[in-house]
């Protein structure tokens, strides 16, 4: 019955939404927008694989400070057994940052 209804449901949005809606289609109205700045060259240019690389990394980085937050808020609960799992932790991040940079993974110029 759920699912019955979640359907009816959706597909009611939508017939509403297409007997409400505008019907006028304006060349601006169907134009990509992004930033405010109007759209310029071939959307399909390739990108440099760096710029992946990074983001890529930067999203790996982020998510090991995470990780780190919730030891630092229970840092006088776990003592120095808490101390020594976190320097394991962050040693580890330090040898992936030193493979990284051997890689040269980080430089843009190359």
């Amino acid at each position: 019955m759920q699912i019955a209804f979640c359907v009816i449901f959706v597909v009611a949005i939508i017939f509403v939404s297409q007997l409400l809606g505008p019907k006028v289609r304006m060349k601006n109205k169907l134009d990509n927008f992004e930033c405010g700045l109007p759209s310029i060259g071939n959307a399909r240019y390739p990108f440099s694989i760096r710029y992946f690389l990074v983001a890529i990394l930067f999203v790996l980085f982020d998510i090991e400070i995470i990780f780190m937050y919730p030891w630092a808020v229970n840092f006088s609960e776990l003592g120095w057994e808490g101390l020594l799992k976190m320097g394991g932790f962050l040693g580890l991040l330090f040898i992936g940052y030193l493979y990284i940079k051997k890689r040269k993974a980080l430089d843009w110029e190359k």
